[in-house]
């Protein structure tokens, strides 16, 4: 088995099919399928099953393509520690993050990771909740999460270090509350109309326990795309409960936003596979720990 036909076979589960694969490997499909042929035959299993002009992975398959992205991750994590060695840290890091920790505080740090290790790429991926942050880093997908979870994640051979407690806040439109103070308690939010996200997100499971506890919450827009709340808050079609990270953005935008008294937190969490990581996966992870705690 070479690391050559690994990643052929990756390509192929990731673009989804021979001919986007090849494409994307600039390689010829004939040189793509004899490798996978070859590869099929040492393992003396079938890796897809060819329906029509597709491929769909068989049992066998589906079991070697999580294995076979974190053999590449772990070759590649040797072969950026080789070269770090005289260059410091190069390469790039794939990171996965729900939206909110993307805004804060990965901005955050990937500004401070520019200043410190001006060689490493970062390229993020978007993910719905904790649980697809911590899947996309154990299968390899990603080297690591940012993700928000009131319990600490967990899996196999993660590692997990708590980052700060983002706070959720109230955003409504302009002038819909002028005589409120600094902060609100949650009784101020009944008879509100809501802006909220599809259910799976802390912010939806926030408002979801809200509704079930202040009463007479109300939906007005179910949106799939949390970058359109703030646009449809400002436009009056409702409130919203957004993180800490949009703060300064929704009050330059013009909206009106508020703490609650008492405080509504979330823990944040960086997460990484234990074992060995590309020398810029280290500089990414360190530099998040050290901004996490004021360094």
């Amino acid at each position: 088995m070479e690391r050559r036909q690994l990643e052929y076979f990756v390509a192929i589960v990731e673009q989804g099919g021979y001919t986007p694969a090849a494409q994307s490997l600039h390689v010829a499909q004939p040189s793509l399928s004899r490798a996978i042929s070859k590869l099929e035959h040492e393992l003396g299993v079938t890796l897809f099953h060819r329906v029509g002009r597709n491929v769909v992975l068989s049992n066998a398959g589906e079991t070697l393509a999580h294995r076979a992205r974190l053999v590449l991750r772990d070759l590649e994590a040797l072969r950026a520690t080789a070269r770090s060695i005289g260059d410091g840290a190069v390469g790039r890091v794939d990171v996965a993050a729900t939206s909110s920790s993307a805004l804060e505080p990965v901005t955050s740090i990937v500004a401070e990771l520019r200043e410190r290790h001006p060689g490493v790429t970062i390229s993020t991926s978007s993910a719905l909740s904790a649980a697809e942050v911590v899947a996309m880093v154990l299968q390899g997908r990603c080297e690591v999460g940012v993700c928000g979870s009131a319990a600490r994640p967990t899996g196999q051979g993660l590692v997990a270090h708590h980052l700060r407690d983002e706070e959720f806040l109230l955003v409504v439109p302009p002038h819909t509350m002028a005589d409120a103070g600094p902060t609100v308690t949650f009784e101020a939010l009944r008879g509100m109309r809501f802006v909220v996200t599809k259910p799976g997100t802390a912010v939806r499971a926030l408002f979801d326990r809200l509704a079930a506890t202040v009463g007479d919450m109300t939906i007005a827009v179910e949106v799939g795309d949390r970058s359109v709340v703030l646009p449809m808050v400002l436009r009056g079609i409702g409130a919203g409960l957004m993180p800490d990270g949009w703060a300064d953005f929704a009050r330059r935008s013009g909206a009106e936003v508020y703490r609650f008294s008492p405080p509504e937190k979330l823990p944040q969490w960086v997460v990484y596979r234990a074992g060995p990581v590309t020398g810029a996966t280290q500089a990414f992870i360190d530099t998040t720990l050290a901004t996490s705690s004021g360094q």
